[in-house]
């Protein structure tokens, strides 16, 4: 299932694109999915904070009441399955336990521990919540387009959602008020040929100084 070894990270990056059916008849084993999220984790985040969750919806009767939260939308039914990508705003809460695990794994001593610890601790809870959506939202992007990158790698195909009623996913899957939904993502083998886009030149979006 997996590509050749000697794709390039350009290839798959030009060939990934937004499926909107997929196989049904396809079903992507849990444990590669656990191992696409594994990889998609090494994503960067802010403070190394970390502050994403996903929720990862495979059993088809929850994706058809989740179809009907995401705005109808095909992809989410035919799927092998939906991950949900969350932003946690109370990520400076796992600080100590972050960068306890970087003096455990040796890549930083225990003084430095201590004054990543405090001055995280000094910053992120006096920021106001919408500032730590913020900051959730952006690296819960990074993480997301990683994780979409890592399925196309493997040879999947994915789609990203962020027009569903957020309110309703909330209430539905009682997520707890420190995560706030941020996208989700349909993944699984393309049914169909995925539309295929154009992107702006260059010079259009990109100014050397």
């Amino acid at each position: 299932m997996n590509v050749p070894a000697d794709q390039s990270l350009s290839t798959i990056i030009k060939e990934r694109h937004s499926v909107r059916k997929f196989d049904t008849t396809y079903k992507i084993p849990t444990e590669e999915i656990k191992n696409i999220l594994n990889e998609a984790i090494q994503a960067p985040s802010s403070s190394n904070l970390q502050p994403w969750r996903f929720m990862v919806i495979e059993d088809q009767e929850i994706k058809k009441e989740l179809r009907q939260i995401a705005n109808n939308q095909e992809c989410v039914e035919t799927s092998s399955a939906v991950i949900a990508v969350l932003g946690d705003t109370e990520m400076y809460k796992n600080a100590d336990k972050i960068y306890g695990m970087n003096v455990e794994a040796g890549f930083m001593d225990e003084g430095t521990r201590a004054r990543i610890v405090e001055n995280t601790m000094n910053t992120y809870p006096h920021a106001s919540k919408e500032a730590r959506e913020s900051i959730a939202s952006f690296d819960a992007g990074l993480v997301s387009m990683q994780l979409m990158l890592i399925a196309k790698s493997k040879g999947y195909d994915t789609v990203t959602m962020g027009g569903y009623n957020k309110q309703q996913f909330i209430e539905r899957f009682d997520v707890p008020e420190r995560y706030v939904p941020i996208v989700l993502i349909a993944l699984g083998k393309a049914a169909v040929p995925s539309f295929q886009t154009t992107r702006l030149a260059l010079d259009e979006v990109a100014k050397f100084m």
